[in-house]
């Protein structure tokens, strides 16, 4: 076990990671040219809000990495003013920035080679599609929807993907960061023993408002403040804390069978989330993780997970105890996971053997809306209901509007600063 190998070779021979990671031995460093002698990655970039302008200098930094110079054939977004400052940041020229809901089409008949994604989550199931229709590889920022039937079809998207020999990587950097890949590589060689239980947080505050102004329509005023309605983010449980329920998935190697939570809202000033949520999260064989999210101001700040194991415990990328063993050397080209991951899939690419991360961040972001579900309902959510059992109100759940209403005009404003009331025997009904 002492020999090096690579963090992509490593990934591909655990059990867990190998569907996902593709079978190819590379030094990190050693990258050369592509079969043709291309050294131009060209990509475009979907949604230029602030999450955009960090993944589209990832991205360049990434192919910088690997040898290649990377060239932005497109920027798309909603509102003009935000292709405009993205394009003056990286000196785009006007004649490729688009603008409008249906935006993304544009971006995706240019002769991009991947589509960085990174619109509100409502949008990403419709956006994947339409990219793999247009043959592109794609880097779409987590979450990867909002309700049962988005997460379901993002997993049948990766099937296509793997069918069109197409990368997807997803924005769930911490499968790409070393400490986390090296607790992780620990854990299966038996250093924890095996984890009985645990706890997943993300506790903080509430990121940011935009107040409605009176010229916007509905759909303007949701696709602005998309990260405090439900219907666009998936509630911050959904939309930040996936990264957390992402690690206990990947750290156990399975999603949970069932989910059962409480939450509710004291202080937010906007749209129709809770405030916090606490879950507990039944993974079989007598494991439980606790799933803990709040956004208050002035609250105490936890982000992480911890997992006890028979004999030891471990803090997600952090520190571990237990049985002292050998692992492969895990190599990382970025000490930035951000950039890693972009590092990862352009290799993936390149080589041959494209990464297709969709099913691992679709069952996380299903983990995360079946506690929202549940908290919102008072009922316990089985995985079952929400991903296998047609027959299910669960599993039938759609939000609304939908991301095809932004293109038609058909935006019905959800009801602002009302929300959902437990223990009433629907799956969501409102205050």
């Amino acid at each position: 076990m002492n020999e090096s190998i690579t963090r992509r070779h490593f990934l591909q021979r655990s059990s867990i990671a190998a569907a996902a990671a593709g079978a190819y031995a590379m030094s990190p460093r050693a990258f050369g040219q592509s079969s043709e002698g291309e050294d131009v990655v060209r990509f475009a970039a979907i949604g230029c809000g602030g999450r955009m302008s960090r993944d589209l200098q990832n991205f360049i930094d990434a192919c910088a990495l690997l040898g290649l110079r990377a060239e932005i054939t497109a920027l798309a977004d909603a509102f003009p003013e935000r292709t405009a400052k993205m394009a003056d940041r990286f000196g785009v020229p006007a004649e490729r920035c688009f603008f409008g809901f249906d935006a993304y089409h544009k971006a995706l008949e240019t002769d991009a080679e991947f589509v960085l994604m990174a619109t509100p989550p409502n949008f990403r199931p419709l956006h994947l599609e339409a990219a793999l229709a247009a043959g592109k590889h794609v880097f779409m920022e987590k979450p990867v929807a909002i309700d049962p039937a988005g997460c379901r079809k993002i997993i049948e998207l990766g099937r296509i993907a793997t069918e069109k020999q197409l990368g997807i990587v997803a924005g769930t950097q911490r499968r790409h960061q070393q400490d986390y890949l090296e607790n992780f590589a620990r854990i299966r060689e038996g250093a924890v023993g095996e984890i009985l239980g645990g706890a997943v947080y993300w506790n903080g505050t509430v990121p940011w408002i935009y107040e409605r102004r009176p010229d916007w329509t509905d759909a303007d005023y949701l696709a602005r403040n998309w990260i405090n309605f439900w219907e666009m983010s998936g509630d911050h449980i959904v939309e930040q804390h996936v990264h957390n329920l992402d690690v206990a998935n990947w750290f156990l190697g399975r999603p949970p069978v069932s989910a059962l939570g409480m939450g509710g809202r004291a202080r937010r000033e906007t749209g129709n989330q809770f405030d916090f949520f606490s879950i507990d999260l039944d993974y079989g064989e007598g494991v439980h993780i606790n799933s803990q999210c709040r956004q208050i101001s002035g609250t105490y700040k936890r982000v992480g997970e911890f997992f006890r194991g028979t004999e030891g415990e471990v803090h997600g990328g952090g520190r571990i105890e237990g049985h002292d063993v050998t692992i492969p050397e895990i190599e990382v080209d970025s000490d930035d996971s951000s950039v890693q991951e972009l590092v990862d899939l352009v290799r993936s690419v390149r080589t041959g053997h494209p990464l297709n991360e969709a099913r691992q961040v679709a069952e996380s972001t299903a983990v995360a809306i079946m506690g929202r579900i549940s908290a919102y309902s008072g009922q316990i959510v089985r995985w079952s209901d929400m991903m296998e059992n047609p027959e299910s109100e669960i599993y039938a759940m759609t939000a609304s509007p939908a991301a095809e209403d932004f293109e038609t005009g058909n935006v019905v404003m959800p009801s602002e600063n009302v929300i959902p009331i437990p223990g009433d025997g629907e799956p969501i009904r409102r205050r």
